[in-house]
């Protein structure tokens, strides 16, 4: 199936009326997160590089437009100047691993009206899924307070394109690897993972799977120490690291019971068997808030594995973000839609030090010691510069997680900065209303 076909039918029922009116003026629309999920203090930008790559190849053919008229119910005719639409605009965005604030444009886009329409849907799908799971994934690695996390997330997530993503963007803000062999693959990063209970069920015995295991793969090795009673299987782990000479690099997993208690116990145990350098993996059903919990209960857990909970961004799956109309033809326009309202006009942010963010007129001279957020990376249906690697994005969140003020760094109650609004946009958002209420109110009124 063609990319162009990824789209909600109502796009194409607008660009194709568009085409029919002639109305294909540069337009530009917004994509902008009116507000953060509970339980949020700040969003991390992230799928652009694949909004770009769609972009770049989007094109509507044949099949796309016979697609069209049977969705619509209309003769392929009807549909054909359809025929031959690609992306010819612009896109200036936040780039992949830039930490973001509600109300803040993460991308804009202009092109003719029907172009910048039709993609409406694509780029609001990849922005919204990707932001909320990097977003989720980043809050593990402030819970984790240094220690590795690895994404396991493979089995639970919605699809293996979101397992893919999911990946991505635990690596992007900095997890140590995935058990997603695939994604591993694809984006250069470590494959990491143990055994399955089923492995030592197997067996029928814990020290016959663990020689059996140690076999098959000489070197560090991570044994599964949980299936039956956890203090035993540890205790039988530390024999068998001890008789096959196994040190260095190796470690026990603990996936169930409580997490903090068993690794105090199984740290015990491996100290005892003189193993002080066996390290500890925890497991099952993590997310930030338990991976925090257990970092301050001092539980002596050296890498945390997070699943389920973080490759669909449980608490938080999905973002209140919008694509909306800001100008046509030179003219601002806004919606004033209930609880909906957008702000007019092209825009920059403008960041000073502390995330002391200002929303602006993109026309607006940038205020002094501040850096802008949005930068051109598409003209012309083009990309302006080549594809920004994982390694870049995570440096960029890096350094943005340094300077981000602790109350939006929380785990539990955060609270995200606010960004200011300029007063040049005020007085755009101002004037463009009075103009649609003036307007309302002459339709209004009754023929004289």
């Amino acid at each position: 199936m063609s990319t162009a076909q990824v789209t909600d039918l109502y796009e194409v029922a607008m660009a194709h009326s568009y085409l029919r009116e002639r109305m294909t003026a540069p337009a530009t629309f917004d994509l902008v997160v009116r507000t953060l999920p509970p339980g949020r203090g700040f969003l991390v930008a992230a799928g652009l590089e694949p909004v770009l790559d769609f972009l770049a190849g989007m094109r509507v053919d044949e099949e796309d437009v016979a697609a069209f008229a049977a969705a619509l119910g209309r003769p392929y005719r009807d549909l054909e100047p359809l025929l031959g639409l690609r992306f010819t605009g612009r896109v200036r965005a936040v780039p992949e691993g830039r930490i973001v604030l509600p109300g803040e444009p993460l991308l804009e886009v202009t092109a003719p009206l029907p172009e910048a329409q039709l993609v409406e849907s694509f780029l609001l799908n990849q922005v919204c899924h990707q932001t909320a799971v990097a977003s989720k994934a980043a809050r593990c690695v402030i819970a984790a307070a240094g220690r590795p996390t690895v994404d396991f997330s493979l089995r639970r997530t919605h699809g293996v394109s979101a397992a893919d993503q999911a990946a991505r963007l635990g690596a992007l803000v900095g997890f140590a690897g995935t058990s997603n062999v695939a994604a591993a693959r694809r984006y250069g990063l470590r494959a990491v993972g143990t055994m399955a209970h089923s492995y030592i069920e197997a067996y029928g015995d814990e020290a016959e799977a663990f020689r059996a295991f140690a076999r098959a793969h000489p070197g560090p090795v991570t044994f599964l120490v949980d299936t039956y009673d956890t203090e035993a299987g540890v205790a039988v782990a530390a024999r068998v690291l001890r008789e096959l000479g196994l040190h260095e690099g190796c470690a026990v997993r603990l996936d169930s019971g409580d997490l903090g208690a068993l690794a105090v116990s199984a740290r015990r145990i491996l100290d005892e068997a003189g193993l002080p350098e066996v390290r500890i993996t925890a497991s099952g059903g993590l997310d930030e808030y338990a991976v925090d919990e257990l970092v301050r209960s001092g539980a002596p857990i050296d890498l945390f594995a997070v699943g389920t909970l973080v490759g669909v961004a449980a608490d938080a799956p999905y973002l209140d973000a919008a694509y909306k109309l800001v100008a046509y033809d030179g003219r601002p326009m806004m919606k004033l839609s209930t609880g909906k309202v957008t702000a007019p006009g092209a825009k920059q942010v403008h960041r000073a030090p502390g995330f002391a963010d200002t929303v602006a007129l993109a026309a607006e001279p940038a205020p002094a010691g501040t850096r802008p957020l949005l930068a051109t990376v598409m003209a012309h249906g083009h990309r302006t510069r080549p594809a920004r690697s994982i390694a870049a994005a995570r440096a960029t969140f890096e350094a943005d997680l340094a300077e981000l003020p602790d109350a939006a760094r929380r785990i539990d109650d955060p609270r995200a900065p606010v960004p200011a609004v300029s007063a040049g946009l005020r007085s755009l958002t101002d004037e463009v209303r009075r103009s649609i209420e003036a307007r309302q109110r002459t339709d209004r009124e009754p023929d004289r």
